[in-house]
């Protein structure tokens, strides 16, 4: 589970976001980290009985994102996250972009999974065998347990005009149109803070496996 302590750091970095304030804390970020690899290696484990690409020889410190941010070319330049994220967690061979993520921020957690902003030539292959195979994919997201976790697929970043290749009276169109292929459900910090939260937790991206498995499929 994410113990108080994580969150209390997270909330006090989000209003003392300054090196002088993070060096000055620097053991209670490393002891949030720390509760953070630990979450981190409980749904490397639970997920490791769900997809076969996930494996128990993952290093949790290397799927635990950098807390520092990168502000080269950002207008905030605020030097870190307020948040910490559980990432790196690819579903098959095909593409690191296809996976689970897990972002842990007090007031804004949640678990999720799929792929976000798909390569150019990967999102062209998805929407070709969502053509070919709608039905496969609408197995999965019409689910009842899958809509009731992350609601509407479809209600994703979409385009607002119709992509190549297919016509506006495309029965799938709506599927079609998509830019992400993505699913996301939110936790509480009380939920997170329970004792089955990396039960939970695994539990919603297991939902998320078959979606996976579509996308590793359409770019394989």
């Amino acid at each position: 589970m994410i113990q108080q302590p994580t969150f209390d750091f997270l909330k006090d970095l989000r209003h003392n976001n300054n090196r002088e304030w993070f060096t000055a804390n620097k053991d209670r970020y490393e002891a949030a980290r720390a509760n953070v690899v630990d979450f981190a290696a409980g749904i490397i484990k639970g997920m490791s009985e769900v997809d076969p690409a996930i494996t128990v020889d993952m290093d949790p410190k290397k799927c635990v994102m950098r807390i520092y941010r990168d502000i080269r070319f950002s207008l905030d330049k605020t030097p870190y996250k307020s948040n910490f994220g559980v990432g790196r967690l690819s579903s098959g061979k095909t593409t690191e972009g296809i996976g689970y993520y897990v972002h842990i921020e007090p007031g804004a957690s949640f678990a999720g999974g799929g792929y976000w902003q798909p390569q150019p030539e990967h999102i062209k292959a998805i929407r070709q065998e969502i053509d070919y195979n709608a039905a496969e994919l609408k197995a999965v997201v019409d689910a009842p347990d899958f809509r009731k976790l992350f609601g509407e697929f479809r209600n994703q970043e979409s385009l607002k005009t119709v992509p190549r290749d297919y016509s506006a009276d495309h029965e799938e169109i709506a599927l079609l149109k998509l830019k992400n292929f993505v699913a996301m459900h939110s936790f509480t910090d009380v939920e997170l803070g329970k004792p089955n939260a990396i039960k939970n937790v695994v539990g919603v991206l297991s939902e998320i496996y078959p979606l996976n498995v579509f996308l590793n499929n359409a770019i394989a």
